[in-house]
């Protein structure tokens, strides 16, 4: 079985504070496993993907660049009989961004948000409906914070003329400005639905973005079981299982509360440890037996 863990053309922004190169990484330990397995680029034209029978996402960081072109690929791999994890409905969905309202119709604790669709204009009455001072709005469509802005009603006429040059592009969502988010955002690690390991992703002073190209740091604290039990419930609403899953959100009177699903190309804080990558072993084995 010829195995395939796909990513994209590296972009050294992204490599910033991390000193591990975990697709590297997981493909040697997959290799000393006996797996046949060598990375690709998604989107890399050379590739003859029929030569594979798995082709499991890892990091595909750039796919919400080329978005029409990353799903027709997906679409691709389907036609070719190509097995892919996680599988290709669950990651549509959680290509944009409104999969947030679906969790929440399912009365799950998730970051409130509202949408603005492509073309339309931002206004202050969000402020009144999330009762906040301040508000984040991002891409329904992005990763690594991209575009993504706080606004308050300080500065409303200043950013609101940024965002409303956004929304010429793409759709848009608007949350209230989370103040615990300051206190860290937890990412809970899961193989085939078993939990494995978490990180806690801290902004610096004065930002709220965690990612660590925009100055986050990154501990690995021991989370409380009724945090993982309360992250794990997200994905026994999947219609399929996964071979990742990151759920990453922060601690609301000391209550999980869902900020993303990450079910694409998650970061996986595997950090070279062999207990880790064995678990994502496991499942990838599970799921291609």
């Amino acid at each position: 079985m010829k195995i395939t863990l796909v990513g994209f053309k590296k972009e050294d922004r992204f490599s910033v504070g991390v000193a591990n190169d975990e697709d590297k990484e997981l493909i040697n330990f997959l290799k000393d496993k006996g797996l046949d397995v060598v990375p690709t680029i998604w989107n890399d034209k050379n590739v003859d993907w029929n030569s594979f029978d798995v082709a499991v996402v890892k990091s595909p960081w750039d796919y919400h660049n080329h978005l029409a072109e990353f799903l027709s690929w997906l679409d691709h791999l389907e036609t070719l009989g190509v097995k892919v994890l996680n599988p290709v409905e669950i990651i549509k969905w959680n290509s944009d961004k409104h999969y947030l309202k679906d969790i929440a119709d399912k009365q799950l604790p998730v970051i409130a948000a509202e949408y603005l669709e492509k073309g339309s204009s931002f206004n202050t009455h969000f402020f009144d409906l999330f009762n906040a001072e301040k508000l984040v709005v991002k891409p329904c469509v992005s990763a690594g914070a991209q575009n993504t802005v706080t606004i308050s009603r300080d500065n409303f006429d200043e950013r609101s003329k940024e965002i409303d040059q956004f929304l010429k592009e793409q759709d848009y969502m608007v949350q209230p400005f989370v103040e615990e988010i300051k206190n860290g955002e937890w990412s809970f690690l899961f193989f085939d639905g078993k939990y494995s390991h978490c990180s806690l992703k801290t902004p610096k002073q004065g930002d709220f973005r965690v990612q660590h190209y925009h100055g986050g740091s990154i501990s690995y604290p021991t989370p409380d079981p009724m945090h993982i039990e309360q992250a794990s419930v997200y994905l026994k609403n999947l219609p399929q299982s996964t071979l990742y899953a990151r759920v990453d959100g922060v601690l609301i009177n000391n209550s999980f509360h869902l900020m993303e699903l990450e079910l694409i190309e998650p970061y996986l804080f595997l950090n070279g440890n062999n207990e880790l990558q064995e678990n994502y072993y496991q499942a990838l084995m599970t799921l291609i037996s």
